[in-house]
Formats: C-alpha cells, structure tokens, sequence
C-alpha cells in the first residue's frame, strides 16, 4: 500500500515530456501557495548530477527564501537512480526518496514536489516512475502538457494521454495545464479541454511567451564558450544580462543589413568587418533602428582599437568572440535556450505574470482543501501585499526615474500590474536607459516637470498653499522642476494616489514636500514612521524609527495608535508594547515616566487597543520572560506593534535586528499623512522599491474606502 501523509497536503508537478514548461509553473505556484501557507517547501526526487547544483532548486530557494537547504531539497541522482534500479534495488530507491521528503514535509506546512526530466529515458519508464513516487507521498498530481509546435488536436491527445496514464496508475490528479501554446489556438483549447480529461476536471491553458525562451547574450556566451571583448565586466555587466530575440548573420552590404535588424537580435558576424559592427553599434543609439542585443564575432579576429574605442563609448555593447566560423557559430547559437534563473528578474516577472493570468489559484487551492495557516510569515506578508496592491488599482508616482532600479521595479510592477505608475524625468533617457536594461515601461506614463503644462498649476498651488510662510511666486515656480515637490503636488491634486522615493535623494528631501502640502490626518499631531520587519517566523511592526527624534507623551501616543493602525491595514493584529527600559511598575525616571504617560493617552484615546507599557524588549517578545514579569497581560510575550521612546533607540534596534537576526526591514513607511508618501533607503534594493510601492498603493486604497479628501 503506498504511504500517505495526508493526502492532498502535498503536490506533485510531472510532465510527460521536457521543456514542458514546468519550472514557470511550479514558479507561479509557489508564488501562490505561499500567499496562504506559513511553510512551504520545495523538493526534487531526482536530480541530474550532485556535481553541479540543479538550476530549479537554486530559483526557488532563492526567490522564495526558503530555510531548507539545498542538500534537503533533493533525494538522488540520475546516476543513484540508475545504479540502484540495475542493481535490483528499486525499493531502496523509493525509501530514499521518501525519507528525504519526509524530513522536509516534517518542517513545512505543504511540498511542492517537482518530478524530473530524465534524459535518455522511456516516457513510460519516467511516467511510472513519477506516479510511484507521487502516490508514495500522497500527494496531489498536477500534470503539464507541452503544447510548442502543436495544434489544437495534438494538444487534447497528449493532455488525454497524460491523464490516462496517470489515473490508470492510481494518481488523484489536482489540475492539468497546457503550457507554450499558440496564442491562436487558446480559446479553442480551453473549450475543449475538459472533454479530453473528463468533466469537472481543473483545466488551464498557458500561451507560448517567446520571451521565457529567449537566452541572455551571458548565456549564449556560456553555452557556445565564447570570451567576452566588452564589456569589461564580462558576463556579470548589465548589458549581459539582455536577452537574445533572435540570430542574423551580418553576411550583406550595411544598408541591406541594416534592414533585417529586430528588438533583441544577437549579430553574428567576421571580426573583420567593421562596416556592420559599427552599424550594428549605430542601430542601437539611432532611435529609428532596433535595438540589438550584441555582436558575436567569428574566425577568432578581433577588430581594430579605433573600432573598440568607439564600442566603449555605447553604453556596454556586448562583444563576444569565437574561433568557429560564422556558419556554425549561427547555428549554435540559434540553438541556445533560455533558463528562469534567480537573476533573471525580468523573465520571473513575466512568468508570474503569465501564471497568474492563466490559471485560477483560488480553484487550485480550493481543489488542496488548502486553509489559511493563523501565522503571518515574511514570505506570505510579501505575497499579501502584492495581491491586496493590485485589488486596490492606485495610481503611484515615482519620481527618481534617473535610478535604475526605480525603472527596474517599475518594470516589474507594471508586468504584475500591482499599479498605475508615472515616473518623472526625461522621456528619451528614461526609454533608452529602459532599453539598455532591457525592460518595457511602455504601461507608465512618464513626464518632465521642467517641461509640463502642469507646472504652471502646481506652482500656483503651491503658491498659495505657502504664501503664507514668506513663499515667493518665483520660488514656487522654481521649486515645481524638483521631482519630490513636482510627484507631491501630483498626489495633492489627486493625479496620483500616493507616491515613492528616496532611492536617490535623502528622507528628508522626500518628506519635507509632503509636510507642507499633503500635512497630517484629523486628530494626528504629528507624522511618524514605521518598518515591517520580516523575521524568519513573523512579521513584527517597529516604530517610530525614521522621523520624530524624541517624541514627547502626546506624540508618542499618536505613535502608538498610528502604529496599530497600519499593522490592522497590513493584516497583523496590533498587539502594542510601549518600550522602556523598565517593565511596570518598576521603574522610575523622566523617560519611563513619558513612556507611562503616553500609554495612559493612548488608552484613553483608544480603549479598544491592546496596549501595554512600559514594558522592556525582551517581556514584549519573549513568552517565558513575560510570564516572570508580567503574567497577566494580554501583551506581554506576543506583541507584534512595537513602539521605541525615541529615534535614538528605535533605529538602532531596528538595524541591529536587521543585520543580526537577518531580517528584512520594509519601510520607512510614513503614517500620519493625509496622503500616503513613503521614503526608501537610498541603499534600497529592486525588491525592497516593489515592496514599498505596494505598500503606498494599499494605503492609498484605505484612504479610498474611508473617504479622505480626494
């Protein structure tokens, strides 16, 4: 009898044939199941050889930051396969393979379970194999059909096939997906489908996205061995990193080559003809011919040093070299296919995408009986805020877009359309620079302040808004070409919900405009700031961190109140510890006698809040230290809202947090604005910009619902 966890706790994700298409799908799935669940695993039965680390694993350990190791993501080798099956010990193969999987399925609280393409072997020989394991783990089957090259016909026949075997085989089969198919054929397709699997069954058809296919010039440099001549960063440049649409031989005079050049194309040509390798270079800053990836020159001849000069002057141009002739160099690289690797942000991005426009999770999920878990992990906060930053369709100005990984996150953030995004500064250099990257912002709207017709308007705003304070009409109008006050009167105006920024300007360079112009909430004194730290098993909320240097009792309360206000828009329930350096009655002193004032206030102003102080750190966090101090609080040894005294103390906790325990700091998210404006660490990463606009576009959307002022 097979063993048995529990089924459908667990899935198991099998093709029938490779380059199926099965790591964009268990990518999107892990995406989705980990917006629900606390743990989830990953794990392979088999891989290709412990020689060299298996390229799926390292993308979903990395991108989803799972604690397991890589050793425990994996059971075997093909060579133990083979080995152990020859020898007459199938069984112990099986064992192994199932231990290994126990042990993670011990830690998680479900595992994705990727079956292996097994190279040289039968398609029975591996369907058998795969509908062992799989009923072995009780887990639910997930099948992928490969629909590259096929009709519609073609497809039905091998989705019926496929779920054939594996039923006659005793798997309970959770969802069948179509994958690479003809953008032509899909409503067919889908319409069909169920009569070719069975009705009632879960069925989904994925289109053929050429993109995910593409290489990298890095990659076609890898797989054919060729050098790099520039960049001189090699493959780890930017430029590297561009993806290879398509291959053309620069085999005709300039003006007719020139002619066949697309988006992407990766030149193959003699290194001795400089005639297409400067046009080649020049088709790239004309703005009236595509863009092409890179060169790859042949014959082992490199071009002449005036040539290179002029190369190293084009922004990174790749140049690879190789001793094969032009003809063969052609063909291998035609042939060179592209991963989904854990630096390739722009095809995860586009895989998400194309997952979560193509199959229904909430059916999949509903299909694993799969509930909510009660605790709120980094991984599953992450995820939250994508889904309720997309339900809520802001509208965010980014006003840095000289930074490039502000047009990296807003390329991102477009493909999983998590909101409407306008980005300041100059429209040429923002599509050239995006180009040279190698991301499509076409979806954003991009405006110059020095050169729009609403400066004018915000100037007199503004104008009036400050004349107040001594503000010039001139001064008005001179400080509308700054992008922060430019992006903040945007947000005032309601031409956006909220804005970002800060990769390259100071806090207080981003704030100060929305202190003048977007100002405080009713009843808020003052605005403050919080980071969500993302800790290894929770979320927790610290504040003030960023902005107030040594809040008196009415602030603080305000503080504290805010503070439990957005860990309740972010989904954690606001559990308050009011720090000190003394726990109740305990202590005494000017700062813990503010810390006892401001809770007083704070209880007075919000008896509904769970809220204790003074209470130190560790009787805040720590059960058993909380029941010696404080045994009967609500708070005490679960608090999730945490609230500093002062600047000084909140922003060296927070940093060592982060720095010691690991933890990622989101934030500073600003609290207390009418409008939300957040500010980023100028050492933000591209993650860290997609988390915070999410974050604002969320906000922005709770100011939406309770009315506000726009």
């Amino acid at each position: 009898m097979p063993e048995s966890n529990g089924a459908g706790r667990n899935v198991y994700l099998t093709a029938i044939e490779p380059r199926s298409g099965k790591t964009m799908i268990a990518l999107g799935l892990m995406n989705a199941l980990s917006s629900r669940l606390g743990r989830v695993g990953y794990f392979r039965p088999v891989v290709p050889s412990a020689a060299t680390v298996d390229p799926d694993i390292e993308l979903i350990r990395s991108r989803f930051r799972l604690a397991q190791s890589y050793q425990d993501s994996y059971a075997v080798t093909l060579d133990d396969l083979r080995a152990l099956s020859d020898r007459g010990k199938y069984d112990e193969l099986l064992k192994r393979i199932l231990e290994s999987f126990r042990r993670l399925d011990q830690q998680t609280d479900l595992v994705l379970v990727e079956g292996g393409d097994f190279t040289g072997a039968t398609r029975a020989l591996e369907l058998d194999f795969n509908a062992e394991v799989a009923n072995h783990m009780g887990a639910l089957v997930l099948l992928v059909v490969n629909g590259s090259g096929r009709g519609v016909d073609e497809v039905l026949a091998a989705a019926n096939l496929g779920h054939g075997s594996l039923s006659s085989r005793g798997c309970t089969i959770l969802a069948t997906l179509c994958t690479r198919v003809d953008p032509r054929l899909l409503d067919e397709l889908r319409a069909r489908l169920p009569e070719a699997v069975g009705e009632g069954e879960l069925t989904f058809a994925l289109p053929e996205v050429p993109a995910l296919d593409a290489p990298t010039v890095a990659e076609v440099a890898r797989a054919l061995g060729a050098g790099f001549l520039r960049p001189a960063e090699g493959a780890e440049a930017p430029s590297a990193r561009r993806e290879v649409r398509n291959v053309i031989v620069g085999a005709m005079s300039l003006p007719n080559f020139l002619d066949h050049l697309e988006v992407g194309s990766l030149v193959v040509v003699p290194g001795d003809r400089p005639d297409v390798i400067v046009g080649s270079l020049a088709s790239r800053i004309s703005g009236t011919y595509p863009d092409v990836a890179g060169l790859l020159l042949t014959g082992g001849l490199v071009p002449d040093a005036s040539v290179l000069r002029l190369i190293d002057g084009s922004a990174g141009l790749p140049l690879l070299t190789v001793p094969d002739d032009t003809y063969h160099a052609a063909a291998a690289a035609g042939q060179v296919r592209g991963a989904l690797t854990a630096d390739a942000e722009t095809k995860l991005a586009t895989a998400v995408e194309v997952f979560e426009a193509n199959v229904d999770t909430r059916a999949l999920r509903h299909g694993m009986a799969v509930s909510r878990s009660r605790r709120v992990t980094p991984l599953m906060f992450e995820q939250e805020l994508i889904e309720r930053a997309k339900a809520a369709r802001s509208h965010i100005v980014l006003p840095e877009g000289s930074d490039d990984r502000i047009l990296s996150a807003a390329d991102q953030l477009l493909r999983r359309k998590v909101a409407e995004l306008t980005i300041l500064g100059n429209e040429v250099n923002i599509h050239t620079r995006a180009a040279n990257l190698n991301l499509d912002l076409d979806g954003a709207a991009i405006v110059e302040p020095a050169t729009s017709e609403l400066r004018e308007r915000f100037a007199e705003t503004y104008y009036e808004l400050r004349r107040h304070k001594g503000v010039a009409r001139t001064l008005a109008g001179d400080l509308m070409t700054d992008v922060a006050y430019f992006g903040t009167m945007m947000v005032q105006a309601g031409l956006a919900d909220g804005m970002v920024s800060g990769a390259a300007h100071t806090t207080a360079h981003t704030i100060r405009p929305a202190f003048e112009v977007i100002r405080t909430k009713p009843g808020v004194s003052v605005v403050s700031s919080v980071f969500l730290m993302l800790l290894a098993d929770r979320v927790l909320v610290y504040g003030d961190c960023a902005v107030l240097p040594d809040p008196n009792a009415e602030q603080l309360a305000d503080v504290a109140i805010s503070s439990a206000e957005t860990a309740g828009m972010f989904g954690l329930e606001p559990r308050i510890a009011m720090l000190s350096y003394s726990t109740g009655t305990s202590g005494t002193g000017a700062d813990v006698d503010k810390v006892r004032e401001a809770t007083r206030i704070a209880r007075e102003r919000r008896p509904d809040l769970l809220l204790e102080g003074p209470i130190q750190y560790d009787a805040a966090i720590d059960p058993r230290v909380a029941a010696t101090k404080l045994p009967d609080s609500k708070v005490a040894g679960r608090a999730t809202v945490f609230v500093f005294p002062d600047l000084n103390t909140g922003n060296n906790t927070y940093k060592a947090v982060q720095r010691s325990a690991g933890a990622v700091a989101v934030g500073p998210v600003l609290q207390g604005l009418n409008k939300p404006v957040n500010d980023l660490s100028r050492g933000a990463l591209v993650a860290d910009i997609v988390n915070t606009v999410a974050i604002t576009a969320i906000q922005a959307g709770q100011n939406s619902k309770g009315g506000g002022d726009r």
